[in-house]
């Protein structure tokens, strides 16, 4: 009897052994996924900062590194240093790519930076004088962009409607504007030093100038300068970058980019193709 007992016991102690192995050897090790994403400080470090808890809770851990400059983010995403950014419109992610032939690609569209223009000097545009000098980006697509925008307020003609025009392209130019081409960052630091300047969102309002409020003019919401997520063109589908795209096309990012920026900063959510998203 007392052997049948030892037995039983034995074997009981068997089988939860191997229950206890099994279970532990079921148990799949979770890593935490990371992203390292390259920003413009504002207002693209401030509008991923909004789902970094989200995205945590979610299993991706983002890390912020800002940026001062629209060259290195795509440089050390191609290289690997970062793997996204979040700084750049679509005609500048496009072109920058082609020419320097990276393999990058557009994840989805977050926001758009209504261009305009501004002055410390006059109140109007219709007091411009004669000579006058007018600052703009010296990027090819935001000197372009900057273009369009002087002749939609009837300043100058184009004679080719692109968003790579420059300044040999100006037919027209009733009040003899001198144009300045500097780089898009500094233009917000000199420009009462001109009669204008055209000046990209996210620039003016690192420098406390609201492009609804402050400008003189703006670009209207039907731009198609769509502030995008870019993405190594081989990690465009892995998981953590379609999480990290659902977090910010999101309601919660909508409202935040509405009531924060009033106006000057306006929501566009588009997927990899450039198309709307609800």
């Amino acid at each position: 009897m007392k052997k049948k007992n030892v037995l039983i016991l034995v074997l009981v102690f068997i089988l939860v052994f191997t229950a206890v192995i099994g279970a532990s050897c079921g148990k799949k090790e979770t890593k935490e996924d990371e992203i390292v994403i390259g920003v413009s400080p504002s207002p693209h470090a401030d509008i991923v900062k909004q789902v970094v808890e989200d995205l945590q809770k979610d299993g991706v851990k983002v890390t912020i590194k800002e940026y001062s400059d629209y060259v290195q983010p795509n440089i050390d995403l191609a290289e690997k240093e970062i793997d996204a950014n979040f700084f750049q419109h679509i005609p500048y992610f496009e072109e920058f790519i082609a020419e320097r032939d990276l393999k990058l690609s557009n994840l989805g569209g977050i926001h758009i930076e209504p261009m305009g223009i501004y002055s410390k000097n006059i109140k109007s545009l219709e007091e411009l004088k004669d000579g006058d000098e007018v600052m703009i980006p010296n990027d090819t697509t935001n000197c372009g962009r900057a273009l369009l925008l002087l002749q939609a307020q009837g300043l100058i003609k184009l004679g080719v409607d692109s968003v790579t025009a420059t300044e040999k392209d100006v037919t027209e130019n009733r009040l003899n504007l001198k144009f300045t081409a500097l780089e898009a960052a500094a233009i917000p630091t000199v420009y009462g030093d001109a009669a204008i300047a055209v000046i990209n969102g996210n620039y003016a309002i690192q420098h406390g100038l609201n492009p609804v409020k402050d400008a003189l003019a703006i670009e209207g919401a039907e731009s198609p300068y769509v502030n995008i997520i870019a993405v190594r063109t081989e990690e465009l589908e892995a998981e953590k970058f379609q999480k990290l795209i659902a977090a910010l096309q999101t309601e919660k990012v909508k409202k935040f980019i509405e009531e924060t920026y009033d106006g000057s900063v306006v929501p566009a959510f588009t997927n990899a193709k450039g198309e709307k998203v609800d």
